[in-house]
């Protein structure tokens, strides 16, 4: 207890590195990158679909794999952003929260690790699919899967083995610390070592992000708002369902 106070209160500086410095390095990426794609890559800000190579393998993994994806997101935001305090006003108990958190936690992960699995397969059997992946692409992959598998694994292995730890009174509170600029390094070093890789691989992936097809998830198509009407012309001989009046045959 006495050494993790003191590693608590004087972090050497590979926790430093690690803990404070590697986080606030992330975010600086992901923010100033954004804004650098945006502003000299807007061409390059998709997702460069490729529906048109095959469709029957991506109807069933992409549904899988992004539904999956936002409800691990919502319940990430909702485990790292609001305090444990809050939850127990309002009459949620502890035990209540993480049986529903890992229920729905499991189920989204495996959801979406079995889409990723689907869309990576068809990536490496599909020729055309293929030849349009990019070594970006393959290491955003890796970086994604392996986030999640970290975090899906390290949950359900804490839980198969009845040690399942609260990431809500040591990951959660070093998270707002850090957006707080008061970064507490004693409360992420009490979580074990699966929390800590899967922070970090996080950290990684965040600071990846702006540079690959992640970015569309930024995307929203407001401009279909207010956009004009498109109008299109006809190639069809027949115009209409009336024929032309004399003298105004169409000029082929």
């Amino acid at each position: 207890m006495t050494a993790h106070l003191a590693s608590a209160a004087d972090p050497t500086a590979a926790e430093t590195l690690l803990w404070v410095a590697v986080p606030y390095a992330a975010l600086a990426i992901f923010v100033v990158g954004h804004y650098w794609r945006y502003r000299y890559d807007k061409f390059g800000w998709t997702t460069r679909s490729s529906q048109l190579y095959e469709n029957r393998l991506l109807r069933l993994g992409s549904p899988l794999f992004h539904f999956g994806i936002l409800v691990v997101i919502v319940g990430h935001v909702i485990g790292l952003l609001i305090p444990e305090s809050w939850t127990d006003a309002v009459g949620i108990s502890e035990t209540a929260y993480h049986v529903v958190a890992f229920t729905l936690g499991v189920i989204a992960g495996i959801a979406t690790l079995t889409g990723a699995a689907i869309l990576v397969y068809r990536r490496r059997t599909v020729g055309p699919v293929f030849s349009a992946t990019t070594r970006n692409d393959k290491i955003m992959y890796i970086l994604l899967v392996g986030t999640l598998v970290l975090g899906l694994g390290t949950t359900v292995l804490a839980n198969l083995t009845d040690e399942p730890h609260n990431y809500r009174e040591t990951v959660a509170p070093w998270f707002r610390s850090i957006f707080a600029f008061q970064p507490d390094t004693g409360l992420i070093l009490r979580a074990p070592l699966g929390f800590q890789l899967h922070v970090l691989s996080a950290w990684i992936l965040f600071a990846f992000w702006p540079f690959s097809r992640l970015v569309h998830v930024f995307s929203m198509p407001l401009g279909y708002l207010t956009r004009p009407y498109i109008v299109y012309r006809s190639r069809d001989e027949q115009l209409g369902a009336r024929a032309p009046r004399r003298g105004w045959e169409r000029v082929q």
